[in-house]
């Protein structure tokens, strides 16, 4: 099988000095990519009742929902303040410089509803912790919380752990 990491461009002090930026893009233009990225996701949930697949803005979305598709399941998005246009609940959430704000519409997950999370990477895990927040507050019972990449020394994926949720990736970058 071939290694998902090779279709991962990195790019090097992007956006700031320092910062090994992982772009997906080369991932999901390559048919064979595309196809490892889904088809491994989806066969990690294959066997678990899921209704929804949240996917965080904006690469969760692509990814979420093929992932969707492929599970046959419904598709929510969670975005950025005011780009959502029914009735939604909110979250602040810490940046490296600043607050910023995440929503989901109030009707988009139901009491008790079987939810996979999935974002292009985990880091930090703030805006994956902040996701987790919105899903908990309308009633969803997350089953697992799905990344493309992990960066493990950024203790993201520890976090969510911690909080008794299980976590997969396709791929992880150490040190970087």
């Amino acid at each position: 099988m071939t290694d998902i990491k090779s279709f991962i461009r990195t790019i090097p002090h992007h956006p700031k000095q320092g910062i090994m930026f992982r772009d997906i893009t080369t991932l999901l233009k390559d048919p064979k990519g595309l196809q490892l990225l889904v088809d491994g996701l989806a066969e990690q949930y294959a066997n678990q009742k899921i209704d929804k697949i949240v996917g965080i803005e904006a690469r969760g979305f692509v990814i979420g929902a093929a992932v969707a598709y492929k599970l046959g399941v419904g598709f929510v998005p969670i975005r950025k303040s005011g780009k959502l246009p029914a009735q939604t609940i909110q979250q602040e959430y810490a940046l490296e410089y600043g607050t910023d704000v995440m929503e989901i519409h109030q009707d988009a997950i139901a009491k008790s509803e079987q939810v996979l999370l999935v974002d292009d990477l985990i880091a930090t895990g703030g805006t994956a912790m902040t996701a987790v927040s919105l899903i908990n507050q309308l009633g969803g019972n997350i089953v697992g919380c799905a990344f493309v990449i992990d960066l493990p020394d950024k203790g993201g994926a520890n976090i969510l752990l911690a909080k008794g949720l299980k976590v997969f990736s396709l791929c992880q970058f150490n040190g970087e």
